[in-house]
């Protein structure tokens, strides 16, 4: 997943694991099995709109846009309410957030309270580069062209994550490839299975 290794070069992953006092590695490990739920919750924010994926500029803006990115990047210790308020938009409840760090858990074999920690952090780094590289704030290397229906975030996103430019350009299906890309389909659904089932 490209988007990974974008978030190792610049930084973000090497802050989160300073503040958490782990290493890299494992940082990389927690981030790499919680970052396509992260998007997965995106993806059903824009579906749930009716606008679509072309929402998902206004929500990351709403969100708190690129100083997320710079909360967690900075040497202060990061505010991890903003990222809190992120994961309780794109998932709902805290059950769900809950039942992702114990998937990710089972996937990268790290502590599931560690991943707990590591999860609005993650989520707040995702959103403020998104909502950067998107246009959906001004940014240093952001351009201003128009985006036709949300086709700058949803080439951000093609960039990130790998998956080829083509498919036909119809209302941001482009963006639901792209959140798809890692072929798994949506992992946010199997884990809200798993949610309900821890909940019921």
């Amino acid at each position: 997943m490209q988007i990974m290794d974008t978030l190792v070069e610049m930084g973000g992953i090497d802050s989160i694991a300073r503040e958490l006092g782990v290493s890299p590695e494992q940082a990389q490990s927690g981030a790499a099995a919680l970052v396509p739920a992260i998007l997965g919750g995106f993806k059903k924010q824009a579906q749930a709109q009716p606008e679509g994926f072309d929402a998902l500029g206004g929500l990351l803006g709403q969100l708190g846009g690129g100083g997320l990115l710079d909360d967690v990047m900075s040497p202060q210790p990061t505010n991890v309410d903003r990222g809190n308020d992120v994961l309780g938009q794109i998932f709902g409840s805290k059950d769900v957030s809950r039942a992702v760090a114990q998937n990710a858990a089972s996937q990268s074999g790290l502590d599931p309270s560690l991943l707990k920690k590591m999860l609005p952090m993650l989520a707040m780094l995702v959103t403020g580069f998104m909502a950067r590289g998107s246009g959906a704030e001004p940014a240093a290397g952001a351009t201003g062209q128009a985006a036709p229906q949300g086709g700058g975030l949803g080439d951000l996103l093609g960039g990130l994550l790998g998956s080829q430019p083509g498919g036909a350009g119809n209302a941001g299906g482009g963006l639901a490839s792209i959140l798809d890309a890692n072929g798994d389909g949506n992992p946010l659904d199997d884990i809200l299975k798993m949610a309900g089932k821890m909940m019921g």
